[in-house]
């Protein structure tokens, strides 16, 4: 088993009454050579006390603030993080998680027997009622080679590539970072970037991260409706057509996901500049511009006609 050094980059802000929990998982992990680089993006609560007392008993764990050279919000904190971070493989891990106790033993050994660049594995979700119960491990981990012939299912999320999804290799951040601009689905852009430069990796079926669902978490406030959020989230989806466009990878697959992204948005901005980077002829235009104003009277019919499917498999 390698003993290289894994840096884990975790942003955080106001996380008193939950960070403890991750950093104590983090602790409990069964590969013992990382860092673990908290980035506070402005904290108001008692983080940096609580911090104190951790790096105090631990020298792994690093706590630094985010400099006014790197904008607030994750993708500051963590391209911060990842300036600092000396692991030979990087891991994102958030503030209000808990991390199973053999995630990175599995992901570094992963990455070296398999000569590849990431390992991206399973996440559950999980609320304050929720029973963890005991950690689950697998004896032999069946896994799939991962590139960007795959790209289509990372987009939409067919393989969920989830921020704290996969163990990088820091080779794939070099000369790249999260957009600073993106308040949401940063990784997915940056991601897609990673996967379009050729970057081989592996996807397992294995659960090896825990992500709390609460009502302040930036999943939570995009389904809230949250104004930058969403914002955030039609600006990266037209980042991303635009890498996939550049790359000659924006397939007809790809063109009806972003449609539908469209109108589940209720945002023709996006069905439009789908239609325009896909070059789609007039007819196409017309279709789906009738067929948006139309919406509102059809979804009742389409959902019907779904359950009626469902009704008869």
């Amino acid at each position: 088993m390698t003993n290289e050094l894994v840096s884990i980059i975790m942003a955080t802000y106001n996380r008193e009454s939950f960070i403890n929990d991750a950093l104590n998982s983090i602790k409990e992990q069964t590969y013992s050579n990382w860092e673990c680089i908290v980035v506070d993006d402005g904290s108001a609560d008692n983080t940096r006390e609580i911090l104190k007392g951790w790096t105090e008993k631990d020298n792994r764990f690093k706590y630094v603030q985010r400099p006014d050279d790197h904008k607030k919000g994750l993708p500051g904190s963590r391209n911060y993080g990842l300036s600092l971070a000396s692991g030979n493989y990087i891991i994102f891990f958030d503030d209000d998680d808990i991390v199973h106790p053999a995630n990175l033993e599995t992901c570094v050994s992963l990455l070296k027997n398999n000569s590849v660049f990431f390992c991206r594995y399973d996440k559950q979700p999980f609320n304050e009622t929720s029973d963890l119960g005991a950690f689950a491990t697998t004896d032999e981990i069946v896994f799939q080679n991962f590139g960007v012939d795959r790209i289509d299912e990372m987009i939409t999320g067919e393989v969920p590539f989830a921020s704290c999804g996969v163990m990088w290799k820091k080779d794939c951040f070099e000369n790249l970072r999260f957009n600073e601009d993106l308040m949401y689905a940063e990784e997915w852009e940056c991601y897609t970037r990673i996967l379009i430069k050729g970057f081989q990796g592996v996807s397992i079926n294995e659960v090896l991260y825990y992500n709390r669902k609460h009502s302040n978490s930036n999943t939570g406030q995009f389904y809230k409706n949250d104004p930058v959020r969403r914002g955030s989230y039609i600006k990266a989806i037209k980042m991303v057509i635009d890498h996939l466009q550049q790359a000659g990878l924006l397939s007809r697959k790809l063109e009806i996901f972003f449609l539908r992204m469209g109108f589940f948005l209720k945002e023709y901005s996006v069905i439009k500049y789908t239609l325009d980077k896909s070059e789609a002829g007039k007819l196409r235009r017309i279709k789906f511009s009738a067929g948006y104003k139309l919406y509102p009277v059809l979804r009742p019919v389409f959902i019907l006609k779904k359950k009626l499917k469902d009704l008869l498999k």
